[in-house]
């Protein structure tokens, strides 16, 4: 009661202190030690230093020293370089408004000084040595070291008792400064990065290639299993690496998303990679992936929260169509695809593209209709059925090797499910429902590209209570949403009312499905989410058509459905995200038996 009673008295309005205003301004910029790590190495990084030093004890919390061979700070302004929004960053709203610096608020130095006990010792390369200034006192004294600058700070927090104790263990903390280092070193290949704890060698990355360097942070395996992406859309260019969708993980740990260089968490990127895999990754796994965009400064406000990890786009559905776009290419090519230059050897003069009857002869396509689907407009039609003819039929070239395929050579087919095939590393399982799925899926997202989803009328409309936002959009958006296969008008003020659905989603929640459909169409680009519900009906519709379980296929039916995997976009996995096919190497084959011990 005392309590409510101080609360709701009337107090006199007065200015913060500096202190107490820096202490505020701490935390929202230092969370743990990681958060200072971040921004030192930030300095470091904006002063151009080519080789960073972190030495840590206690996990940071004891000590933190952060080294670097940069430019250095002259003497005469490391007194100003402790003060709350001095930096030589920025110095107008112009530049502001085009920040090109990891830094730029002129604020962490201030901040961490206000929490922990900070000095701070720089040469630059026109003085005869180092001066160094404790933040506490304001003492300046020579000291020793070579050009650049180094970074100290000591209890953190010992000012503020109460925010020590929500810190962690110290090797809890210690991991989160080894993360805050690998986001750095994986955007600066061209910069050298160490850290110490407890005088021991923790985490080491050696200037490299940009290649290299994401081998080193991320590992062999990431490479191993990732796909290589590039878009250039002038404005805007993307690269990295796109983990492949079997490799994804059970947690979101290994997502790397880059802004100009600055590692940062955006909603909107995330949605972009996520529906880029939305029809090959399977139930709540996550993908793993390193994402560098590179964009016109002017074209995005980093601005917007006091640690710089998020922004915003002036354009936000270019970005995230742009991330779409680049993911879904990298993933498009199937696996099989991949190692076939690898491989296949070179074709023998009998099945080459001019050899007549070869197997890459396609001027004479034959329809293969012992596996007819059930929509007409998409038959299984196989330029290869015609090399697999029966020997009686024509005189044959020499039947190929295993080798020649990615996928191989079909040998046999196990309980009306599995299709057995030999290539050059051994032996391929395939499922053939899930692998006819995704090919007859691929198929229909092509011929039914552009066309209008097929709508059933609601004898009596869903209405439901509607926010401002979801009444806006629905007004804003009607031809999209009639795209869509959804008639979503006003009723009045506050109420929706849905007078159509699509037909395919007969036996879903309207009004579930039409608050969903608004919240996307009012944030994302509204072409992705027409394609995307296009594409949710389509994988019905393929799953369907599919060849079923338990269904017998001649030898010519499962080599026309190993050739049609291996140039299917995305025929590693089927719709659902469920594997295609596995490959069982010789090697993994002699183990299981004991062969070679």
């Amino acid at each position: 009661m005392n309590a409510v009673l101080l609360a709701t008295a009337r107090r006199p309005i007065r200015e913060l202190s500096d202190e107490l205003v820096s202490q505020i301004a701490a935390g929202e910029v230092v969370e743990r030690p990681a958060s200072v790590v971040r921004e030192l190495v930030d300095n470091a990084l904006d002063a151009g230093a080519a080789e960073i030093t972190v030495k840590l004890v206690g996990g940071g919390i004891r000590a933190i020293v952060v080294e670097d061979d940069g430019h250095g700070i002259p003497s005469e302004e490391l007194p100003l370089a402790l003060r709350r929004h001095a930096t030589s960053k920025i110095g107008s709203l112009t530049d502001l408004e085009s920040v090109a610096t990891m830094g730029f608020r002129g604020e962490a130095l201030a901040a961490i000084a206000s929490v922990a006990e900070l000095t701070l010792a720089s040469r630059t390369t026109a003085a005869p040595h180092a001066q160094r200034l404790d933040a506490r006192s304001g003492e300046l004294a020579p000291a020793a070291r070579g050009v650049g600058t180094s970074v100290e700070v000591r209890e953190l927090f010992f000012s503020t008792p109460a925010r020590r104790k929500f810190l962690k263990t110290e090797a809890t903390e210690l991991a989160h400064c080894v993360d805050a280092l690998r986001r750095h070193a994986l955007a600066r290949p061209d910069v050298g990065f160490a850290l110490w704890h407890e005088g021991k060698l923790a985490q080491q990355w050696r200037r490299a290639t940009p290649e290299v360097r994401m081998r080193d942070v991320l590992g062999s395996e990431f490479i191993e299993h990732s796909r290589e992406l590039a878009l250039d859309l002038g404005v805007l260019r993307i690269a990295g690496r796109a983990g492949t969708p079997e490799s994804a993980r059970a947690r979101a740990d290994l997502q790397y998303v880059y802004v100009n260089g600055r590692f940062v968490r955006d909603k909107l990127i995330a949605h972009g990679v996520r529906s880029a895999y939305e029809d090959v990754l399977h139930g709540a796994r996550q993908p793993a992936y390193a994402l560098f965009i590179e964009i016109a400064p002017d074209r995005v406000d980093v601005n917007v929260h006091p640690t710089k990890i998020e922004v915003r786009f002036r354009d936000a559905r270019e970005v995230h169509q742009a991330v779409r776009r680049a993911v879904e290419k990298a993933l498009a090519a199937p696996r099989a695809g991949e190692t076939a230059a690898v491989v296949a050897p070179a074709l023998t003069p009998a099945l080459s593209p001019e050899g007549r009857g070869g197997f890459l002869d396609r001027r004479q396509p034959s329809v293969q209709g012992s596996l007819a689907l059930q929509q007409a407009a998409v038959l299984y039609a196989q330029e290869p059925a015609a090399a697999w003819a029966a020997p009686s039929a024509r005189v044959d070239p020499p039947m190929p090797s295993a080798d020649a395929w990615p996928l191989g050579r079909a040998i046999a087919q196990i309980a009306g499910i599995y299709v057995l095939a030999e290539n050059a590393h051994g032996l391929v399982i395939v499922d053939m429902h899930a692998a006819h799925e995704r090919i007859v899926y691929e198929r229909l997202k092509t011929n039914l590209e552009g066309a209008r989803i097929e709508t059933q009328p609601l004898l009596i409309p869903a209405t439901f209570s509607a926010t401002v936002q979801e009444i806006a959009t629905a007004e804003a958006q009607a031809v999209n949403l009639q795209r869509l296969g959804l008639d979503i008008s006003p009723l009045s003020a506050s109420v929706l009312a849905v007078r159509s659905r699509p037909a395919a989603l007969a036996g879903g929640d309207v009004v579930e499905l039409a608050r969903s459909v608004l919240a996307e169409l009012a944030q994302y680009d509204a072409s992705s989410v027409i394609q995307r519900a296009q594409h949710e009906i389509l994988s019905t519709m393929a799953c369907h058509g599919a060849v079923r379980a338990n269904r017998q296929l001649t030898l010519d039916e499962m080599n026309a459905l190993l050739r049609d995997m291996e140039r299917t976009e995305r025929a590693d996995q089927c719709n659902h995200g469920r594997p295609t096919w596995r490959q069982l190497s010789v090697r993994e084959l002699d183990a299981l038996f004991w062969r070679g011990r």
